[in-house]
């Protein structure tokens, strides 16, 4: 496999892991923001010293927000679900799959996980988020179960 921008399948591949990693990283910067309008959800003391971004500290800040601790909580899942989405879409790929189906897979989990975001962060049903999230881990399972299977017959 040609670990090249001109190769398809590893183009598909950087395009939805660049788009993973933003949509992780910028669960810090919302969690940031929503801490900052909140004037609360912070979780260690020395969050309590007066500074100036908090001239008024208040042992209150300390408690937890539930809109801070709602993108917590989606980052959370993404952390414990991006690191196997980028090494079984890489394990996938280097099987040399056909880039119709790569491309269908690779881009549908993207979607699934910014579908699961939104219906996390309006506060969507279990059933809504869960069927989500079971259509990027049944995503996973398959990529991770044809680079397997290309594995044991190569």
């Amino acid at each position: 496999m040609e670990l090249s921008l001109n190769n398809p399948l590893f183009a598909t591949y950087v395009i939805a892991a660049t788009l993973m990693i933003l949509k992780a990283v910028s669960m810090s910067w919302l969690t940031v923001q929503r801490m900052m309008q909140a004037n609360g959800g912070f979780r260690s003391p020395e969050d309590l010293r007066k500074t100036p971004l908090n001239p008024n500290p208040d042992p209150a800040q300390l408690a937890p927000n539930e809109s801070v601790e709602r993108i917590r909580r989606i980052h959370q899942n993404d952390l414990e679900n991006l690191p196997f989405f980028l090494v079984a879409g890489f394990l996938f790929i280097a099987t040399a799959p056909p880039l119709a189906l790569a491309q269908w897979l690779l881009y549908g989990y993207v979607v699934s996980r910014f579908l699961h975001f939104v219906a996390y962060f309006t506060a969507q049903t279990h059933d809504m988020r869960a069927t989500l999230w079971t259509i990027g881990s049944l995503i996973l399972i398959f990529m991770t179960g044809w680079a397997l299977w290309a594995a044991l017959n190569a």
